[in-house]
């Protein structure tokens, strides 16, 4: 049985602004990456971009996994299956932050 379009629709959103979450954190990890050595503490920065970049990765390559087993419990009529990605990018943006404000602080 075919689900309700607004269903299929709205999961569509969610895979493209995960999309779109991974291509920021990349971003953001390119820039910290960028930023001139004498800035901030180097293997810091090295560390938040790798975080940054990290996240970004995972957040790619489980976009499609996550909006195809979505779309199958909705064909199926079934429940939707855990937000498994929720937590690591929970975790891994509070980490980003610490890191960031160690950074921040360290260059005061």
């Amino acid at each position: 049985m075919e689900p309700d379009p607004r269903f299929t629709l709205a999961n569509e959103r969610t895979f493209l602004t995960w999309l779109s979450t991974a291509l920021a954190l990349s971003a953001g990890g390119l820039a910290v990456a960028a930023v001139p050595a004498d800035v901030f503490v180097p293997w810091l920065r090295t560390a938040l971009a790798v975080v940054l970049v990290t996240l970004s990765a995972l957040a790619a390559g489980m976009a499609y996994p996550r909006w195809r087993s979505i779309q199958r419990a909705l064909r199926a009529q079934t429940s939707l299956p855990p937000p498994a990605l929720a937590p690591v990018f929970g975790y891994g943006v509070a980490a980003v932050a610490v890191l960031a404000l160690v950074l921040i602080l360290l260059a005061a």
